[in-house]
C-alpha cells in the first residue's frame, strides 16, 4: 500500500512508519521539518505540492495535533485548537482535487472526548460527552472531519488512549517517576486509567484500514481500563520498586505548574472500552497492562543488565556478533 501519515515524525508517527515498512508498504510522512527521502513538506495549513503525494494513495493517516502535555494558557488552547481543525480541514481540501482519493482516511481523536466516570465504562454507542476545553476540543475535531463526506473515502476517527511504549509518551515519564521513587497514586487513586500497548496501537490501526466494515468513531483501547493505584502499584511490582510516595491533589497541582502540564492528564477518570474493535473481531496481544508491562520493562531491563554484564563487555571488545549469545 502507498501510506500517508500527516505529521508523522513524533511517537505514534515513527511507530506507525516502521510498523508499516517492515510490511513493505510504500510510507511518506508529511512534517514540517523534512529530514528523510521519504519526508516531505507542509505547513498544515495551506495546499502545496504536499497534496500531490495523496494521489493514488491507498491510507491517509492524519496524526496532526500540539502536544496537550502543556499548560493551558490561552496562546496554548488557540495552538492546540488551530492545529488540528485547520489540517483536518486543509487535507479535505486537497482529497477533493485528487483524481485517485485514498480509499481510507484515519484521523486522530481522543478518549478525552468522554466525561470524567469512575463507574460508567464509555462505549462507542453508550459514551457520555461532556463540555470543557479537552472534550470540545474533540467535539469540533470529529465535527470537521465528518463534515463533508466524499464518496469511496472511509473515514474512521481514533479516538486513543494512554500509548504505552518505551521510547516516547506518556509511559517514559511514569517510568521515571517510578525510578526515584514517586510513583504512587496520583490524587485519589480511583480514577480511571484506559490504556494501550504501542503494538497493539499499530496492529488495530492496521486491522481498521484492512476490515471494510470499520468506520465513524472508534476507541482505540484496551479492553481493560484500570485504576490509576492499581496501575502505578503494578507499574511498581513490574520494575521492582519497592515503594513508591503518593501526591495528593494540591500537591499534584503545584507540581504541574513547574513541570509545565495540566493535572487532567493524570487526574481525569478515563474509562473506555473498545466495543467495535471487539465485536468485530480484533484480539489484543496485550490485553492486560501486566501483560503490557511485562513486555515493554523486561526487555528494557535486560538490555540494560546486557549492556553491564562483563562477559558482554569481554566479547564486545572482540567483535563478538551480537546475533550469539554472550553468556
Amino acid at each position: 500500500m502507498k501510506i500517508i501519515i500527516a505529521a508523522g515524525t513524533g511517537f505514534l508517527g515513527q511507530n506507525l512508519e516502521k510498523y508499516f515498512t517492515d510490511k513493505r508498504n510504500d510510507v511518506y510522512i508529511l512534517t514540517r521539518n523534512p529530514k528523510k527521502k521519504n519526508h516531505i513538506y507542509w505547513d498544515a495549513e495551506t495546499l502545496g505540492d504536499w497534496k500531490n503525494s495523496l494521489e493514488n494513495a491507498d491510507v491517509l493517516i492524519n496524526l496532526t495535533g500540539k502536544s496537550v502535555d502543556c499548560r493551558y494558557t490561552e496562546n496554548n488552547k488557540k495552538e492546540i485548537y488551530s492545529l488540528r481543525i485547520d489540517s483536518t480541514k486543509v487535507l479535505q481540501q486537497a482529497i477533493h482535487q485528487c483524481h485517485n482519493k485514498p480509499k481510507v482516511w484515519l484521523n486522530s481523536s481522543s478518549a478525552t472526548i468522554y466525561t470524567h466516570s469512575e463507574t460508567h465504562l464509555n462505549t462507542e454507542e453508550n459514551g457520555v460527552i461532556g463540555d470543557d476545553f479537552s472534550m470540545n476540543i474533540c467535539k469540533s475535531w470529529e465535527t470537521e472531519f465528518f463534515k463533508v463526506q466524499t464518496d469511496n473515502v472511509r473515514k474512521t476517527a481514533l479516538r486513543t488512549s494512554i500509548v504505552l511504549g518505551n521510547y516516547g509518551g506518556a509511559f517514559t515519564k511514569l517510568k521515571m517517576i517510578t525510578k526515584i521513587g514517586l510513583g504512587g497514586k496520583q490524587g485519589r487513586g480511583n480514577q480511571n486509567i484506559s490504556w494501550i500497548h504501542i503494538d497493539d496501537f499499530c496492529r488495530a490501526v492496521d486491522y481498521i484500514i484492512e476490515n471494510e466494515n470499520l468506520s465513524g468513531k472508534i476507541n482505540v483501547t484496551a479492553p481493560n481500563p484500570i485504576s490509576n493505584e492499581e496501575f502505578m502499584r503494578k507499574l511498581r511490582k513490574e520494575m521492582k520498586i519497592p515503594f513508591g510516595l503518593n501526591a495528593a491533589v494540591w500537591q499534584f497541582e503545584i507540581a504541574s505548574v513547574f513541570l509545565g502540564t495540566e493535572t487532567e492528564l493524570l487526574l481525569k477518570s478515563r474509562n473506555v472500552y473498545p466495543e467495535k474493535l471487539i465485536r468485530s473481531g480484533f484480539t489484543f496481544n496485550f490485553p492486560t497492562v501486566e501483560t503490557a508491562f511485562h513486555n515493554l520493562i523486561n526487555p528494557f531491563l535486560f538490555k540494560q543488565h546486557c549492556l553491564s554484564h562483563p562477559a558482554f563487555l569481554f566479547k564486545l571488545r572482540q567483535g563478538f556478533s551480537l546475533k550469539k549469545n554472550p553468556f
